[in-house]
């Protein structure tokens, strides 16, 4: 069996969360991101599947810009 796991880079959560001056959108220049600590969760639980033997391969994704990257590192 092959397990794939989505993983979503998230504001980390001890990060004060500031919206642009203009209203449109967060402001994430400077802010420190993490993987989605539910995420992490899905990956550790794979790990235990294939270390049991219950799956062959691990496949983790994610999707959003090249820093994404460093998330599933």
């Amino acid at each position: 069996m092959k397990v794939l796991v989505p993983v979503k880079r998230v504001v980390d959560a001890n990060v004060k969360v500031r919206v642009k001056a203009d209203g449109s959108a967060v402001e994430l220049a400077n802010v420190k991101t993490a993987m989605n600590p539910f995420d992490e969760i899905a990956v550790e639980e794979a790990i235990r599947l294939k270390e049991a033997g219950k799956a062959e391969e691990i496949i983790v994704v994610s999707i959003g810009p090249q820093q994404a990257q460093e998330t599933l590192r």
